[in-house]
């Protein structure tokens, strides 16, 4: 399978300080290091690797002890899929401060680590996310970036790259999304974590509703905050956090939910396939921008902020980028005024500079203040950071 390039840069960021690099299953975390680590690593551990995983349970040193072996100094170690063996970082800080080593750590799950309560490095080491396929990585590939294909078949590499990924995302979501997150311990009970994960799907892109999720899942209402829990620390999701700063029109407070894949999604849904100009279409148009939005944050702006915003009295905004623009979200293909009404409404607060809407019209133009933009362009723009304050 031919390699895209990704768009994330971590080279800088390594020549300063050790790097946590987090992501879900499958993004292409280690093809990328394999491909486009510029700084070639003095040593690869795999924590994969159930031989090297017996040796640091019998003897949690044993990595410190080969790298004082060789008395490797200011040099890139990689410790691949870190969260196996969480006590390894004590053993990762104290070769940081003897030999000023520099360690990559990747992972799928921060769960454990947080879990067993050790040390993140006590702010030795920065974080990045990384996210399957964008838009910019894809757009000029021959494959291209195509969105009826990202919505159906999801952007992680070897599902949108295949040419019938049906079983594939079935067996992503079978094996790993019940099976493997089990295995590790992080939810013991596999059928209600399956019920619960295809009853969160439908409310993929909603307000988060612990009680009516547990009722439609058989499971407890605590259960089901811990199962968020476990999706979010796993990379799996994300949660939305709402814009609450609006004087005339009283904000609700509660976060939506979404996943990190289309695909997944739909899967989970088990929908079919979904076609160009169904309501189902329009529902995952808007969690693809939330997607690029937050690979956006996550790859070039780490400190900016994304909310939504709805009023008590129903009106509503899908995103609001760091109080500097609010976007709403529509598939359409001719724009009316009822879909401008959430913008119209935030617009008399006066709280962003700018008012977007991402729709599938061919035109960008300006209607009352409020930028109608084809989904293509805005983001070529959002990814040439047109949208910065």
């Amino acid at each position: 399978m031919v390699y895209i390039q990704r768009l994330l840069d971590i080279s800088t960021l390594l020549k300063e300080r050790s790097l946590f690099l987090f992501g879900p299953r499958q993004a292409g975390k280690s093809s990328y290091l394999q491909h486009q680590l510029k700084e070639k690593p003095r040593k690869i551990y795999n924590l994969l690797s159930q031989s090297l995983l017996q040796k640091l349970m019998t003897t949690p040193s044993y990595i410190r002890q080969e790298i004082e072996a060789e008395d490797l100094r200011d040099e890139l170690i990689v410790i691949d899929e870190v969260q196996k063996f969480p006590s390894l970082l004590n053993e990762i800080h104290l070769m940081i401060e003897e030999r000023k080593l520099r360690f990559l750590m990747t992972g799928s799950s921060a769960r454990a680590l947080h879990k067993a309560g050790v040390n993140l490095l006590g702010g030795r080491a920065r974080h990045r996310f990384f996210h399957p396929f964008i838009y910019q990585e894809l757009k000029n590939t021959q494959i291209g970036y195509d969105l009826t294909r990202a919505i159906n078949q999801g952007l992680l590499p070897f599902h949108y790259l295949a040419k019938n990924p049906e079983e594939d995302l079935h067996a992503y979501v079978g094996r790993y999304l019940t099976e493997e997150i089990a295995a590790e311990g992080l939810a013991r009970n596999i059928p209600s974590f399956a019920r619960f994960l295809q009853v969160a799907a439908t409310a993929n892109a909603q307000l988060i509703n612990y009680t009516s999720i547990a009722s439609d899942a058989q499971v407890a209402r605590q259960t089901v905050q811990s199962y968020f829990q476990i999706v979010k620390e796993t990379f799996l999701g994300f949660e939305l956090e709402p814009f609450t700063q609006t004087v005339k029109r009283k904000a609700i407070s509660t976060s939506k939910f979404y996943f990190f894949d289309t695909g997944v999604v739909r899967i989970l849904k088990e929908m079919s396939h979904i076609q160009p100009g169904s309501k189902d279409f329009g529902d995952f148009f808007e969690h693809i921008i939330f997607l690029e939005l937050k690979a956006y944050i996550d790859y070039q702006q780490p400190f900016k902020r994304l909310h939504y915003w709805r009023s008590q009295s129903g009106f509503e905004v899908d995103f609001i980028f760091d109080k500097t623009c609010a976007i709403e979200a529509k598939a359409t293909k001719k724009v009316n005024h009822h879909d401008l009404k959430g913008l119209k409404a935030l617009q008399e607060e006066g709280v962003c500079k700018k008012y977007i809407l991402v729709c599938q019209e061919t035109d960008f133009r300006l209607v009352d203040g409020i930028y109608i933009y084809p989904w293509q362009k805005f983001l070529e723009d959002l990814w040439n950071h047109q949208f910065i304050d």
